[in-house]
This record gives structure tokens, C-alpha cells and sequence, in this order.
């Protein structure tokens, strides 16, 4: 009587048992939740747009079960998009939150703060002998589409004469300052005054935070109903983007090839000098204790009283409502080194 080899039937026992495991796990596994994260600007190493690079680089989204499709605005369609529900996260300057809460009430919220000092600087080439706000006087002040209320509060801090001072719209276009068409123009601090030097010039920068005047920067935003709805997909976007924040400060070489591959054509050496700049300006007392990307209370308000004394906001509003510290809490859960 032959014997009949059971190996056969084991090694398919074996497979059928290893296809049966790997189908379970299969379904264990949650799909991917759908985010498009919108940046408020082109392609470039801004830090909130680099985070958002980083993640998806590094697989950060994908750690946090997140599909994150990430776009750029080309007109300033991005806040629009947000309250129609096309976009789930963007991104703006904080006192556009408080202005936009402001008027038309826009229900926004800001969920972290890059910008721990705002981004707006005032620049003169360094030929020029001016070398404080006084030597303002006498001069031609450019502005890109509205005086700035940070412009104002150093005219008043430093006692200058405003009366002596020709401030003009300008627009956008820094070589109005390079071509002298203006003496003193407001600039975007990590991006302008590269550009003028790479123009070839000197130049003197004024940062109003130097000055005592309250500012903050870049902020993640996104809609109150959103927030309010499904604070999950907040918190695993931060823990995503905040990872990157802090891959991008120990790492910069890296980061700016990955700023890189989405903005191609832009020059190396000015990525790394926005982000360099920006990564200086998300640090503070704040942050060292509580963490990147935080806020307080104590900001917002400071802001929010600096752009109502210079008449900046349309209407008066309970400021607490432009912005929320509760997801980055959840994510740091009280310290800066742990993450949950």
C-alpha cells in the first residue's frame, strides 16, 4: 500500500492561512482620509508650505492616515475655496485673520502660528545714509496696496513726522525701490531683501518686532465648522506638519531639495535663505516651552489692539474666536518632546 505525501496539502494550508492573515490586515487597515491643503502662494520655502512639502515627502501624511492633495493659490482664491468646502487647510497672516474675522466675519480659525514675528520688514539700500526710522523724513515711502499699521506704529514710537514722510502705493514690485523711485518700501522679510542684494545692492532692513510693535506671522487656517466637526483630521495634519517643521529646522540642506521639487525653477540658494529666515521667526520663549506652531491668547490680543488703535479693523469682535490652541495642546500633550 503507496503512502501519500501530505507536503502538498501543508504548503497550501500554509498559503491559504498567510492570504487569509494578510486579507485580515487588509481590512484592519482604515483607508487613507482625503485632505487638500492649499498654500495662500506659488511654489517656494515659506515655512508653512515647506511643512506641508516635507510631510508628503517624508511620509508623514501617510503615518497619520492621511491623503493630502496639495495645491497652490495663483489669485488669492484660496480663502474662497476654504469656505466652500473645496479646501479643507490654507494658510494667512494673522492680522488677515483678525481683518477677515473682522469684516466680512469670515468664520476662519487659526490653528497654528508659524510666524511668532510678522513678515512684513521696511527696506533702503544701504547707499542711501538712511539709517533710522527719522531719516524717514524727507523721504519716499512705498507701500504695496495699504499703510501698514506697523509702519504707523514705528512712525509714532520713533516720534518721526509723518507729514514729512511721501508714502505712495507702489504695488509689488521691489525694483522701485533699486530703481529709486521710492526711498523706504515694505517688504516681505524672508523673500525682498534677498532679492535687492541679488540685484546687487546693500541694503538696511527695520523688523517692527525690533521696535515693541506687537506682530505675528504665517498661520494655518481653516473653517470653524471644520474644527468644531472633526478635530482628528486637525490634529493628525499637525502632527504631520509639525514633524516636518522640526525636520526642516535639523535638516535644511534636505528641505529646501524638497522645496525643490515643487517649485523647480526657483533659485536654491534664495529657498534656503526664506527658509532660514522664517525657521528664525517660529521661534520664541513660547515655543521653546510649549512648542512649534504655538500661540496665546496674550498675542492674539496684543495684534489684534495694535491693528484697532491704527484703525486697521473694520468692525470690533471678540478676537478669541480667530483662533484655537487646542489641537496643538492635544498633539505636544504637554511637552515638546513627546508625541501621542
Amino acid at each position: 500500500m503507496r503512502s501519500v505525501s501530505r507536503l502538498p496539502l501543508l504548503i497550501a494550508l500554509i498559503i491559504l492561512s498567510a492570504l487569509l492573515t494578510f486579507a485580515a490586515a487588509a481590512c484592519a487597515q482604515p483607508e487613507p482620509e482625503s485632505v487638500v491643503f492649499m498654500a495662500g502662494y506659488k511654489p517656494q520655502a515659506n515655512l508653512p508650505f515647506a511643512a506641508a512639502y516635507i510631510a508628503q515627502e517624508k511620509g508623514y501624511f501617510e503615518e497619520q492616515g492621511l491623503d493630502v492633495e496639495i495645491r497652490h493659490a495663483s489669485s488669492g482664491e484660496h480663502l474662497q475655496l476654504l469656505m466652500s468646502g473645496d479646501v479643507d487647510f490654507t494658510t494667512a497672516d494673522a492680522p488677515s485673520v483678525l481683518k477677515r474675522r473682522s469684516d466680512p466675519g469670515l468664520p476662519i480659525v487659526a490653528f497654528a502660528l508659524f510666524g511668532q514675528r510678522g513678515q512684513q520688514g521696511f527696506l533702503a539700500l544701504k547707499d542711501s545714509g538712511i539709517t533710522t526710522p527719522t531719516d524717514w523724513e524727507g523721504r519716499t515711502f512705498g507701500y504695496k496696496v495699504s499703510i501698514p499699521p506697523d509702519y504707523l506704529a514705528i512712525v509714532e514710537s520713533q516720534q518721526v513726522e509723518r507729514s514729512e514722510v511721501q508714502e505712495v502705493r507702489v504695488g509689488f514690485d521691489p525694483r522701485v525701490l533699486t530703481e529709486g523711485q521710492v526711498d523706504v518700501l515694505a517688504v516681505f522679510k524672508s523673500n525682498e531683501p534677498d532679492t535687492v542684494r541679488r540685484m546687487g545692492f546693500d541694503v538696511t532692513l527695520w523688523d517692527p518686532a525690533d521696535f515693541g510693535v506687537p506682530t505675528l506671522g504665517l498661520t494655518y487656517i481653516t473653517r470653524e465648522e471644520l474644527a468644531n466637526a472633526d478635530s482628528d483630521k486637525v490634529e493628525r495634519f499637525l502632527k504631520a506638519t509639525m514633524k516636518a517643521v522640526e525636520y526642516a529646522r535639523d535638516n535644511r540642506e534636505e528641505a529646501v531639495e524638497i522645496v525643490l521639487k515643487y517649485a523647480p525653477e526657483e533659485n536654491p540658494e534664495h529657498q534656503r535663505y526664506m527658509l532660514d529666515t522664517e525657521l528664525a521667526d517660529a521661534v520664541s520663549p513660547l515655543t521653546d516651552q510649549r512648542g512649534l506652531g504655538q500661540m496665546s491668547p496674550e498675542q492674539w490680543q496684543a495684534l489684534y489692539d495694535h491693528l484697532t488703535a491704527h484703525e486697521a479693523l473694520p468692525k470690533p469682535f471678540d478676537f478669541n474666536d480667530a483662533f484655537d490652541t487646542q489641537f496643538l495642546d492635544s498633539i505636544y500633550n504637554g511637552s515638546t518632546l513627546q508625541w501621542p
